[in-house]
């Protein structure tokens, strides 16, 4: 294999992981590192030159409506229920003095 795991990188990932590997643990997590290497190099045969770059593997849009007002605010409907008001707003007693 081209792509080789030292036990540094193996140390060096468990403490980043916060993991306390055993000794078969760490070499089957070497394994898997060396086994991911190799997938990304033989992904990295292909040739992409014609392929846009996205974001997403599916086309991605909005599903979301504008945000167009269509019923208004309602406040001269809400104030018209109000016992008393003042410059288009609610009166109300003093909560502190």
């Amino acid at each position: 294999m081209a792509n080789r795991i030292s036990d540094d990188i193996i140390e060096y990932v468990g403490i980043l992981a916060k993991l306390e590997l055993s000794g078969q643990e760490r070499e089957q997590a070497r394994r898997d590192m060396e086994e991911m290497l190799c997938y990304i190099d033989k992904l990295n045969e292909l040739d992409t030159s014609g392929v846009e770059p996205m974001s997403h593997v599916f086309q991605v849009q909005n599903v979301f409506r504008e945000d167009v007002v269509t019923n208004g605010d309602g406040g001269q409907e809400t104030l018209c229920n109000a016992p008393e008001q003042k410059d288009g707003m609610f009166v109300v007693p003093k909560t502190f003095v």
